[in-house]
């Protein structure tokens, strides 16, 4: 009988040691998934209304979603007695461990998440980077694949490329063209300014404003240099490069424009 009512004793300091904390850990388990729910879909609102990235959003929730589940699992089995020191020291050191093992790989996620973040560059583009220069094919959580204009796939790693330094240039809707044309020493130069002013106001794709600039740029060793520069839609940057070379070689020879190209004269003395 005194047996019996030791057991007895026994199971109700039991009961009411861990049962009140065994009550009160699944009542923080159920309030906390419900303020996580809560949080995770606030973060998904504020992703949205920031334009980011799709799959951006949906990888940045379930990994905002299991980082917090894992701390309130943690916290409500701390609450139930369980020592959960050296859980977190080993857990702490698996993670070091695969975090090292793994640097190059996190480092390219990490410039992943970055890109598809801040959007120095989008889908389209076309960009300067890593000695590279193509038009941007897909934008990957750890590469960025590109496509050159003889049609090759260029594949860069995200971390090096969020990183280094990058030229984008269909970041503006607007591009200046550069020309540099030659003319002879004893051309008219006034002349050649005036059939160059002609060309540029033929071409409709050249924009009005900013004024197009023609200049005397320098006067080297076998050639009178006329700078110009002249804005353009950024789509339209390699048609009129091309299309405006070309016109010149054909209407310089008709003015009377001599292009000319480097030359030596070499003089004899007995």
């Amino acid at each position: 009988m005194e047996t019996f009512e030791n057991f007895t004793t026994w199971i109700t300091e039991m009961v009411v040691t861990y049962g009140l904390k065994i009550l009160a850990a699944l009542i923080t388990l159920v309030i906390g998934l419900w303020i996580i729910k809560i949080i995770v879909r606030s973060f998904s609102r504020l992703m949205e209304k920031r334009e980011w990235d799709t799959s951006l959003r949906g990888f940045l929730n379930s990994l905002v979603g299991i980082l917090l589940k894992i701390m309130l699992f943690i916290s409500v089995i701390g609450m139930m007695g369980v020592q959960m020191t050296s859980f977190v020291a080993i857990l702490g050191a698996a993670g070091l461990a695969v975090g090292m093992a793994l640097s190059g790989t996190l480092q390219n996620f990490a410039g992943g998440v970055m890109i598809l973040i801040f959007k120095p560059f989008k889908v389209g583009d076309y960009i300067e980077a890593q000695g590279y220069a193509g038009s941007v094919s897909e934008i990957q959580i750890f590469n960025t694949i590109l496509k050159t204009p003889d049609n090759k796939t260029i594949i860069i790693p995200n971390g090096g490329l969020s990183t280094g330094s990058m030229i984008n240039y269909s970041a503006e809707e607007r591009r200046r063209v550069d020309f540099s044309f030659g003319i002879a020493y004893g051309d008219n130069y006034d002349e050649a300014k005036a059939l160059l002013l002609k060309l540029i106001e033929a071409d409709e794709r050249i924009l009005k404003d900013p004024v197009p600039f023609i200049a005397l740029g320098q006067l080297a060793d076998s050639s009178v240099n006329i700078t110009v520069r002249v804005w353009v839609q950024a789509s339209n940057y390699w048609g009129v490069y091309f299309d405006m070379n070309e016109r010149v070689y054909k209407e310089f020879p008709k003015a009377n424009l001599n292009i000319p190209f480097p030359q030596l004269d070499v003089h004899l003395q007995k």
